[in-house]
């Protein structure tokens, strides 16, 4: 490393970060409450610090300074001088080594010890202790970068949302068990990229994945002492560094990231990255200093007003990140372009998003969040979902996200679910969330791919676990088995587990498939979670946040059994008939009002008979059975669906309403391996626990 200069200049306020500029760097950190900061530049090691500098300017609380001569590669990290008042919010503790709240790479880890925090652990005052602990040896340290990057001819694949198809994965997860691939890369973005990986999900029509965070996060210190870890990524250390873990070569991870970005967009595949802002790793008051909680603990979390003391907890993660502060908003949203731009990110899923939409106690649609991404010029072109919920007042806002904003809807989940477990009263419920749930979505000119739709998704049972389990089985995370949801919608059928019993997994089978096709052939847009193509299991685990080992890795070995291979060939078989019919997908409402020709309207409902459903009918609680006539029109083509419902637990005839078609069954879920084969007649039996989807193409077409 060149010798570094012995004082800093006074630089720019902006950007915020380090910024080199070819002759030197830049650094600028927001501190509404500071008094001043210090930059400590380390060796390349990051263990033994070489130089501390004052940062020598403020400007509109922007502490900020330029290091002539200094290059990309440098290691670095501030102290925040100010006033140690946590009654009053402010907990300055210079003794602490803090993380830029900017930083694009890390170097280190955190190594637990009682250094880490900013008062005394044990004391008598507990938080209102002081610790002079020096706690840099504990601590990972920013890293200086450039903005070189290289992408030749990448294109997006810009798919609409009416043809996306998600895939919900773990970066890890996915691949750390697939024996094909070469073992240094196995649950890395490089495997990722594999074509191996590509061709599986390319085969399942898959048109987007969704990857659980991959912010760096820190490894909490109570999983650490169970011998666990933070599997999932819920716990962001820095909000524009990746996780070095998930990377093939650690020490160049950028690089690695652009080149999987590229190798999925070669192959119609967008990337939608799940990111946490709605609370940070550094918890609740008692928690670790390891930056926004050192440089300006009350600008950057909610308080409790009145008792400032007290981070406010609407996350249940211990603290709330104070995104209605201007400084937090630039923060969010500086991160959101940085992925955006830096890797080409194609899409975000906002975990909690209802935190980022309170001002003050309550959600509001048209919160500053909402506002400042919907005319962003770049963030406004991106997929961006929703999770609707937080654990503060009013938190479950399921459709009330304004429009540009996809949201996850456990309400499909839900309802399919409760359906197909046979409980009463469920047809006007399916019938919602076949249609997309336009109860919820169909207003400010929202589209039916507002509605993400989900059976099973990371935080909770897998598929398979959902037809083989009635109880969470959760004791392996430590927590006696009280984490995790109690009440899962699920059913064992008769045994809680795996069994040997061939006709209750032969059930267990129809339902996963009934549920699959539901999934698919609802309005809306569907997603899969990774695994339930090939039957993973959890052993019924439905938190399986700390487990990253064989519970929660995708399994390939599934594929080397009949029952795994016939699953994947379901999905697939599902995927296509998605995209052959538009009816299946509609890019708009429909209510039944428009005439595809004369005695077909776009949409219909039917009973087994064939019968249009009367008000007595759709208020028949021990109803089970239902068919769903839907058609559309374009220039060139006409053609129609019919969904047959048999949730009841006996074979049911059922006659196809007029008038009659060429209909061809496409999809039946009561069989494992799939054939299109032409209807003889006007009536089909549909077994017991199973839905059939029958196609056909209207004539004449349409010049």
């Amino acid at each position: 490393m060149a010798s570094l200069p012995k004082y800093m200049t006074a630089g720019r306020c902006d950007p915020l970060g380090a910024t080199w500029d070819g002759f030197g760097v830049n650094f600028a950190v927001f501190s509404a409450n500071a008094d001043r900061i210090e930059l400590c530049v380390f060796d390349r090691s990051g263990r033994r610090e070489i130089a501390r500098y004052d940062l020598p300017d403020c400007t509109d609380e922007v502490f900020h300074g330029y290091l002539p001569d200094a290059l990309p590669g440098l290691v670095y990290g501030y102290r925040a001088h100010g006033p140690y008042q946590p009654e009053l919010g402010h907990r300055f503790n210079p003794n602490k080594l803090l993380l830029d709240p900017y930083a694009r790479a890390l170097i280190g880890e955190v190594r637990w010890s009682d250094t880490l925090f900013g008062y005394r652990p044990g004391a008598t005052r507990a938080d209102l202790s002081f610790d002079r602990r020096d706690s840099a040896q504990a601590m990972p340290k920013a890293v200086v970068l450039t903005d070189d990057a290289t992408w030749g001819d990448d294109r997006k694949p810009l798919l609409g949302w009416a043809e996306t198809v998600i895939y919900e994965a773990h970066i890890r997860g996915l691949t750390r068990q697939r024996a094909d691939l070469p073992e240094d890369r196995r649950g890395t973005f490089a495997a990722l990229r594999d074509p191996r990986m590509i061709d599986h999900l390319v085969r399942l029509g898959i048109t987007a994945i969704e990857l659980l965070p991959v912010h760096a996060i820190l490894q909490d210190r109570f999983l650490v002492e169970r011998r666990l870890s933070n599997y999932w990524g819920y716990s962001t250390l820095s909000f524009f560094a990746p996780e070095r873990r998930y990377f093939a070569e650690p020490d160049n991870p950028d690089d690695e990231l652009r080149a999987t970005v590229r190798r999925l967009h070669e192959a119609g595949i967008e990337i939608i990255l799940d990111v946490v802002y709605n609370h940070t790793c550094e918890g609740d008051e008692t928690g670790p200093t390891l930056s926004w909680r050192g440089l300006d603990n009350a600008s950057y979390y909610r308080l409790m007003p009145g008792h400032q003391r007290r981070c406010v907890n609407h996350t249940g993660c211990g603290n709330t990140v104070n995104i209605a502060h201007p400084r937090v908003l630039q923060m969010v949203t500086d991160s959101l372009r940085h992925w955006a731009t830096r890797f080409r990110i194609d899409g975000f899923r906002f975990d909690l998003a209802t935190t980022l939409g309170r001002e003050a106690d309550d959600f509001d649609p048209s919160a500053g969040f909402f506002d400042a991404i919907r005319q962003d010029p770049v963030l406004s072109r991106l997929k961006l979902i929703a999770e609707p919920w937080d654990l503060g007042p009013g938190g479950y806002q399921l459709g009330n996200y304004p429009p540009g904003f996809a949201e996850w809807n456990a309400a499909f989940r839900d309802g399919a679910r409760r359906f197909w477990r046979g409980d009463p009263g469920q047809r006007p419920e399916i019938a919602r969330r076949l249609m997309g749930s336009p109860e919820l979505f169909d207003r400010r000119r929202r589209r039916p791919s507002a509605s993400v739709n989900f059976v099973t998704a990371h935080d909770g049972f897998t598929l398979r676990d959902l037809v083989s389990y009635s109880e969470r089985h959760n004791f392996a995370n430590g927590e006696d088995n009280r984490d995790g949801a109690e009440d899962n919608v699920s059913s064992n059928w008769g045994v809680e587990g795996e069994t040997a019993d061939g006709a209750i997994n032969a059930l267990r089978d129809r339902v996963r498939r009934a549920l699959l096709a539901t999934l698919f052939s609802s309005y809306g847009t569907p997603m899969l979670l990774a695994g339930d193509e090939i039957n993973r299991t959890q052993r019924g685990n439905n938190n399986a946040y700390c487990q990253d080992n064989e519970l929660s890795w995708l399994d390939w070995t599934a594929l080397d059994d009949e029952s795994g291979t016939g699953m994947l060939g379901f999905v697939t078989a599902l995927a296509a008939v998605r995209r052959r019919y538009p009816s299946l997908r509609s890019a708009v409402f429909l209510h039944g009002i428009g005439m595809i020709a004369d005695d077909l309207p776009d949409t219909a409902w039917f009973d087994e008979a064939g019968n249009p459903l009367d008000s007595h009918a759709w208020s028949d609680a021990a109803a089970r059975l239902l068919v769903l006539r839907r058609a559309t029109a374009s220039e060139r083509r006409r053609e129609a669906t019919l969904l047959l419902l048999n949730a009841s637990e006996d074979d049911r005839a059922f006659t196809l309403p007029a008038p009659a078609f060429a209909w061809i069954v496409e999809i039946d879920s009561a069989r494992a391996e799939q054939s299109r084969r032409p209807v003889d007649g006007p009536d089909l039996t549909v077994a017991a626990r199973s839905m059939m989807i029958l196609g056909a193409e209207l004539a004449p077409p349409i010049a």
